[in-house]
């Protein structure tokens, strides 16, 4: 006998019935319910459906209580907790993104690769002559302006452009692969 032929054959539980009459009497209502909930989400509604069936069957003694007449309202109640659960989780969660979306994200580099930059610009600014070393420290890493850095150098405002022009073309020269990064 194939598996396929075990399957249809396989006697069913008093249980399995009372879930499937469930299902035909109230899976359109809860479903309607559900989609509503889940903002038109066809297949999170079938799921919470799912679930609020699995909640009765996990729960026979509400079922068959004498409290109420239809299991309906039960069913709704169980269906509309799941939902406000589900959309708390989600909106716990840190949204999903797709595979576009990460393919397209900028690539930042990591600390390892800024230390290593920042030793090799380093290494570059000694191999300057001291006066565009001064110039460039005042005003690219210390962020003075040009009138700042001439008053504090006590030089023309218009030297102090022309060795930082200097200063960052020889920098070029010494650091090819940051040259967009000096522009």
């Amino acid at each position: 006998m194939s598996a396929a032929t075990t399957l249809t054959h396989r006697p069913t539980t008093t249980a399995e019935h009372e879930l499937a009459a469930l299902q035909r009497e109230h899976g359109r209502p809860l479903f309607a319910l559900l989609l509503r909930l889940c903002d038109g989400d066809r297949q999170r509604a079938e799921d919470l459906v799912q679930e609020t069936l699995v909640r009765a069957w996990q729960h026979p003694e509400a079922l068959r209580a004498d409290a109420f007449d239809s299991v309906r309202p039960w069913l709704m109640t169980v269906a509309r907790r799941l939902a406000i659960d589900a959309r708390r989780a989600r909106q716990a969660r840190p949204a999903e993104v797709g595979n576009a979306v990460l393919e397209n994200a900028p690539v930042c580099a990591d600390h390892a690769e800024r230390a290593a930059a920042a030793l090799d610009v380093r290494e570059a600014v000694k191999t300057l002559t001291p006066e565009h070393r001064e110039v460039l420290v005042l005003v690219y890493f210390q962020g003075a302006s040009v009138a700042e850095a001439a008053a504090t150098l006590g030089i023309p405002p218009g030297t102090v452009k022309s060795r930082a022009y200097y200063a960052l073309r020889a920098l070029r020269r010494v650091l090819p692969g940051y040259a967009a990064d000096l522009r």
